[in-house]
């Protein structure tokens, strides 16, 4: 860290953190639901505006991965973190002109509904379940482990105790924040969340461009020249530039993001806030212009960050590139620092801080809904709300505490892997199984239990074999290499085979059970797709 900051900033980031987690865990108690009020735990009722569900909606899409992720890609490779950001982008415009509203018509409280609508019963509930945690378990990992790096990199500190105990403490709020909250106490920690960090980041982004006199041809440049490999910067395939086939590689990397970024559990679980088929619209055309907005924040920083100290010293500080969104944000404001400036500097600090907490809590409250409601309740029929009420709050901490303890064990490896992970199974086995499941008339059970196994098997089979696991100075094994998968990512694979178990599975079905479902289906084609009676689980 640049030592002009590393007195006041530090200490005025304490406060800050300190600040955010006493404000945030008090709405969480202001706003939590009542002990028997199922509705307004997993919806929140619907009363929030379109603007303020549409800033839940991008709170949550936004994760810290994203932020520090997607900001690294940038500032090392030029013009492929820029595809990437985009991809991102164009997956939320995919939900939203897609999948939003048959989502929010078929479903009630979780991604298990909108599957179960058509095929009741608990097969398709449990598969629903199992593939939300295999979707999300490893995003949570990442978001957790990296906490304790992010704060001893912004607080100045490296002891892998005071890192383990960050972990612990952040984690235990989290719990908190989905088990206390519920959705309600959640959005709101998602609204101040994105409130923050696009209002940081659009000063920063503005101190960027003033640097280069307000030309973005100037910036482009000047990290082009800075980055040690100039005009590569600014073309495709640097990023992908080491593997056999950078094309494919690059092609399959961006299909992933666009089809698993729009359908992970935690994102779409906000299509059931909603109150009617006119809100969610109205909500995600909020949520993709301020996640376009943050897509154009993000560029400016990650590019200002190389124009500013070079490719070099940003893989220096994390070969990942995870701390290129806060040198860029310190980089802006030059070789004097004013008082206004470090407060600006905390801001920013603190708002990927918070974006930590949000995103981790959003994701255990998805998994705690799931596995209470589609698990536990489904099992028992006359289950009373106040004991699946109960239930959710244990599944929280059933859920996090796990995954605490597993944080604390593999923030020393390179995460990428686990990322890349979610964004998979998320494209390869929950986007075949919604696709059709809302749009697909002769789709079986059967063809939807292969589709969520299926898709999320070839997906585990397939990811030790890339080279986000060995065989590189940044996988997660560096000093071995079992790397006999050709791609980054399995999705040039895993998402056409999620897609053929589904057809296959109906196929094997017979002629009769896909005749069944047709008529099922035709029975509730309105209230799916026009959303003509809202009819509830």
């Amino acid at each position: 860290m640049n030592p002009e900051f590393s007195g006041n900033a530090q200490a005025m980031a304490l406060v800050g953190f300190s600040a955010v987690a006493t404000v945030t865990l008090l709405l969480c108690v202001m706003t939590g639901p009542d002990r028997d009020d199922l509705d307004e735990f997993y919806t929140g009722y619907g009363s929030l505006s379109p603007m303020r569900n549409g800033l839940a909606i991008a709170g949550d899409y936004i994760s810290a991965a994203t932020v520090l992720g997607t900001g690294g890609v940038i500032a090392l490779f030029g013009y492929d973190g820029i595809v990437l950001a985009l991809s991102t982008a164009l997956s939320l415009m995919l939900l939203m002109f897609l999948l939003a509203e048959p989502l929010r018509n078929a479903g009630r409280f979780t991604m298990g509904d909108a599957l179960a609508r058509r095929m009741p019963g608990r097969s398709v509930r449990i598969a629903a379940c199992v593939v939300t945690l295999a979707a999300l378990l490893p995003m949570m990992l990442v978001q957790l482990a990296g906490t304790g790096q992010l704060m001893g990199f912004i607080l100045g500190f490296d002891g892998e105790s005071m890192q383990t105990g960050c972990i612990i403490g952040v984690g235990a709020l989290m719990i908190s924040y989905a088990a206390i909250g519920g959705m309600k106490g959640t959005a709101l920690i998602q609204i101040l969340k994105i409130v923050m960090l696009l209002g940081s980041g659009i000063v920063v982004a503005a101190l960027v461009l003033h640097r280069f006199d307000w030309d973005p041809g100037a910036l482009f440049n000047a990290a082009a020249a800075n980055s040690g490999v100039g005009s590569d910067f600014l073309a495709s395939g640097l990023q992908f530039a080491g593997g056999a086939s950078p094309g494919l590689d690059m092609i399959s990397s961006q299909l992933t993001v666009v089809l698993g970024g729009a359908v992970l559990p935690h994102v779409t679980m906000r299509m059931y806030t909603a109150s009617s088929a006119r809100q969610v619209r109205r909500s995600m055309s909020w949520a993709v212009s301020i996640v376009a907005l943050f897509v154009l924040v993000i560029t400016v920083i990650g590019f200002g960050a190389t124009a500013l100290i070079g490719r070099a010293a940003i893989a220096q500080a994390d070969p990942r590139g995870n701390t290129a969104y806060l040198l860029g944000s310190q980089a802006a404001f030059g070789a004097e620092v004013t008082t206004a400036e470090t407060f600006l500097f905390t801001t920013v600090t603190t708002a990927i801080f918070l974006t930590v907490l949000a995103s981790v809590a959003g994701m255990i409250l998805a998994c705690a809904n799931s596995l209470a409601h589609d698990v536990f309740a489904a099992r028992v029929q006359e289950m009373s709300p106040r004991r699946e009420m109960t239930l959710a709050r244990a599944s929280a901490l059933a859920v996090g505490v796990p995954t605490i303890l597993l944080a604390t064990l593999v923030q020393h490896y390179s995460l990428q892997p686990l990322v890349t992970l979610s964004f998979c199974i998320g494209a390869s086995a929950i986007a075949p199984a919604l696709v059709y499941g809302l749009f697909w008339r002769r789709y079986t059970r059967t063809g939807m239990l292969a589709t969520l196994i299926g898709g999320t098997l070839a997906v585990l089979l397939l990811m030790p074999g890339t080279n986000l696991v060995s065989g590189s100075p940044v996988s997660a094994f560096p000093d071995a290499d079992f790397n006999w998968f050709p791609f980054t990512t399995t999705g040039l694979l895993s998402i056409p085979v999620g897609f053929l178990c589904g057809w296959l599975g109906t196929i094997a079905s017979g002629r009769a059970k896909a005749e069944e479902q047709r008529r099922q289906y035709e029975a509730v084609e309105g209230w799916i797709l026009a959303g003509a009676t809202r009819r509830r689980s």
